[in-house]
């Protein structure tokens, strides 16, 4: 449970959340080591790289859950054989060899479909609202921003009246900023030296949103 919330938040005991938790714990870590370090007020260090850091392991903490949730939800679901599975994941296409290795037994079907899904998304970037509904719709039928976002008001006590639309420009904001950290060295427009400013405050407020949209997700998938 985050320290903080208006609510008791139970965590999902999953391997993969724990890792996602690991993460983002690495990630506050790094805002940690920028405000000690800041005190010294050296000119060698920048304790700004040190949030800029922490921004964007927070956003690849994210980015990995996603890919480890939609591989162990599409095993799972494979494997009960359940007749009302998601209808992306009963389109979803084998290649003709792995087709065969089921036939002759050397594999079973769930783990072809989880090696096929792997194989698929393993070098997409799960960092686009429209990217990760498009992923989840292999586990879910649900929209899981609008019901994310209903979770996070619920937790709330209805004191917020987030939207599908109004989560996704959050998450986008937070993504398109570490994205001009890791491509463009957060450098302000037109210039060659002088970053975009950032605090501490700034990255940790990111990252409680990061682990607020995860945990909503999660809840909403089941």
């Amino acid at each position: 449970m985050r320290r903080g919330w208006p609510v008791p938040v139970p965590y999902p005991q999953t391997r993969e959340f724990q890792t996602f938790r690991s993460n983002i714990e690495y990630a506050r870590n790094m805002v940690i080591a920028g405000q000690s370090l800041a005190a010294f007020q050296s000119p060698v260090i920048d304790v700004g790289d040190f949030y800029r850091a922490a921004w964007v392991q927070a956003v690849g903490a994210l980015d990995h859950w996603f890919h480890e949730e939609l591989y162990r939800r599409v095993a799972m679901l494979v494997g009960q054989d359940n007749p009302t599975m998601p209808y992306q994941l009963t389109k979803f296409e084998l290649p003709l060899d792995m087709v065969e290795a089921v036939r002759r037994g050397t594999t079973t079907l769930a783990d072809a479909v989880a090696e096929h899904v792997r194989a698929k998304w393993a070098n997409a970037a799960l960092q686009n609202p429209r990217k990760i509904s498009e992923a989840l719709k292999l586990v879910t039928e649900q929209n899981v921003w609008d019901g994310a976002a209903k979770q996070l008001n619920t937790w709330n006590h209805g004191r917020t009246a987030m939207t599908d639309q109004t989560l996704k420009k959050q998450y986008t904001a937070i993504t398109e900023r570490r994205n001009k950290i890791a491509h463009e060295a957060d450098l302000l427009d037109g210039h060659l030296k002088q970053r975009r400013d950032i605090t501490a405050a700034d990255a940790t407020d990111a990252i409680d949103w990061i682990e607020r949209i995860a945990l909503a997700i999660a809840t909403t998938l089941g």
